[in-house]
């Protein structure tokens, strides 16, 4: 079970630094900004995992390896993206940018859960929890960090899909199918809904603008 969490990490480590490295590009950053970019969302999560679970330093601290990975992704997207952008593919490394993204919450979401079972945790609302917080929370520090909305307040299901994918792997442990294949299945399902939430525009319900006391809409 640890060498299966561990390949799925590096996998989430190097997919959400693809997708830290694209959007940091995307903001104009020099290649100081598009690492910090890309290392932040590539750990920040797992960070968050280690500290609720109580595991200090977190494993980013006790390795090199996570940090380095997402390092190098990083200055390869840099200098792919740098020369994309310039030619106007926008859309194309906005794909890429989903792509990876699902990679990663996906990947993040089933190792957290397998990680939290190794330190001797068992309880479903724990496991779900630290899943989903763990696959989100690289995406959420990568957004504040670019200056952007998180994205899973406001684009196409998200947050909802790492959900599914964490019920998913646990069910699949309960009926006992194996890690290898809860982990596939959990990966599966966080993809598939963010790929038909994307296709089909699906977006959660959104608050309408509340008008304030004197007629302006909070914020304005």
């Amino acid at each position: 079970m640890g060498a299966l969490i561990f390949v799925l990490e590096l996998i989430g480590t190097a997919a959400f630094a693809v997708s830290g490295a694209v959007l940091g590009v995307k903001k104009g950053m020099d290649i100081f900004g598009v690492f910090i970019l890309g290392l932040t969302t590539a750990v920040g999560g797992g960070v968050i995992r280690d500290v609720i679970l109580g595991e200090t330093p977190p494993r980013t601290f006790q390795s090199p390896v996570y940090a380095l990975l997402a390092l190098a992704v990083s200055l390869i997207t840099f200098l792919i993206c740098r020369r994309g952008m310039s030619s106007g593919k926008h859309r194309a490394f906005d794909l890429g940018l989903f792509i990876m993204d699902s990679l990663g919450l996906g990947a993040f979401t089933v190792t957290a859960m397998g990680t939290a079972m190794e330190s001797g945790q068992d309880g479903a609302f724990l496991l779900v929890f630290v899943g989903v917080v763990t696959g989100v929370g690289g995406g959420v520090l990568r957004d504040l960090f670019a200056g952007e909305t998180p994205y899973i307040f406001v684009k196409h299901v998200y947050a909802s899909a790492s959900l599914l994918g964490a019920v998913v792997y646990l069910l699949c442990l309960r009926l006992e199918l194996g890690t290898a294949w809860a982990s596939i299945a959990g990966m599966a399902a966080t993809l598939l809904l963010r790929a038909l939430s994307a296709h089909f525009r699906w977006n959660l319900p959104h608050a309408q603008g509340v008008k304030a006391p004197g007629g302006e809409r909070p914020g304005d």
